[in-house]
């Protein structure tokens, strides 16, 4: 009996904690084009929480459907949210940036202190605000022209997808995994806490990268892929149905240091086909899956 009157307050409480909470989810949606128009148009998306799906479309126009979710346990901290959480926009005539406004960050254009390159992105805000009073949640879909380069990120509760794109895409996540499909291009997909998941429509002429520490990788290329491979994990192995794959001789660095000459083997690397551009595919804790479609 003791057990059983145990779980019903358990439960008897979690309920109350729901009861206490209110949401708000509010529709964002907004049309723009490039000013300029041309092959180096881009979309830039800097999400925190939530997802982040691209889709390429015909036409010269950018859709974008913002889905705004805040949870309080007040009414005034409710309101609070829903003021502070807004949708950023930068307009670059060339490309458009979109990003979420809130208190506890700024976004900007900021110098690398290690060197003197300039990346967008988040730094904390000196004034300390009152997002631990609320929840919030931004969820994008962003329709774009196909010929358009595309840069999706998120941090947590979200996942990042891109599809029906011909440019390059870059798509990074933290607490999420990385679904590209139907693209074509040059690929950097990195991930912490994911899968990554690639189907090309066609197959990379440049060099890619793909990144996941804690999940799987799997590439499914047009068939008669041409490429080297640069494979690297710890906890995780390569797999493939490629049928023409060779192995090649293994990278070897020299570093000279007080104590004398180091050497360290790198990547294993192999050939697809007759060769290509070279794609570095690492893991941590996960395998990697090459598949061509036969």
């Amino acid at each position: 009996m003791k057990e059983y009157k145990l779980c019903m307050l358990s439960v008897l409480f979690f309920i109350g904690q729901n009861v206490l909470s209110q949401s708000s989810t509010e529709k964002i949606s907004k049309t723009y084009s490039f000013e300029k128009k041309n092959d180096q148009n881009a979309i830039l998306v800097f999400n925190i929480n939530g997802d982040v799906t691209v889709e390429g479309i015909q036409g010269d126009r950018v859709i974008v459907e913002v889905t705004k979710t805040i949870t309080a346990k007040t009414n005034d901290r409710l309101h609070l949210g829903k003021e502070e959480i807004q949708l950023g926009v930068k307009d670059l005539a060339d490309s458009l940036i979109f990003y979420v406004v809130n208190p506890e960050q700024e976004f900007g254009n900021w110098s690398n202190k290690w060197s003197d390159d300039k990346s967008y992105g988040y730094h904390s805000s000196r004034h300390f605000s009152k997002t631990s009073l609320y929840d919030y949640k931004m969820d994008f879909i962003i329709k774009v022209p196909q010929g358009t380069h595309i840069h999706a990120s998120t941090i947590n509760d979200g996942e990042v997808e891109v599809k029906n794109t011909s440019k390059e895409v870059e798509a990074n996540n933290i607490n999420g995994s990385i679904s590209l499909q139907n693209i074509s291009g040059t690929t950097h997909a990195k991930t912490i806490n994911g899968n990554v998941d690639i189907v090309y429509a066609n197959n990379p002429t440049t060099d890619c990268n793909y990144y996941s520490l804690n999940g799987h990788i799997n590439l499914l290329f047009k068939s008669s892929v041409n490429a080297l491979i640069t494979f690297k994990s710890f906890n995780g192995s390569l797999y493939t149905n490629v049928d023409q794959l060779s192995s090649m001789p293994s990278l070897v660095s020299k570093t000279e240091n007080q104590k004398g000459t180091k050497y360290k083997i790198e990547n294993e690397r192999f050939k697809l086909g007759s060769g290509g551009p070279t794609l570095n595919v690492e893991t941590f804790n996960g395998n990697a899956y090459l598949k061509e479609n036969k």
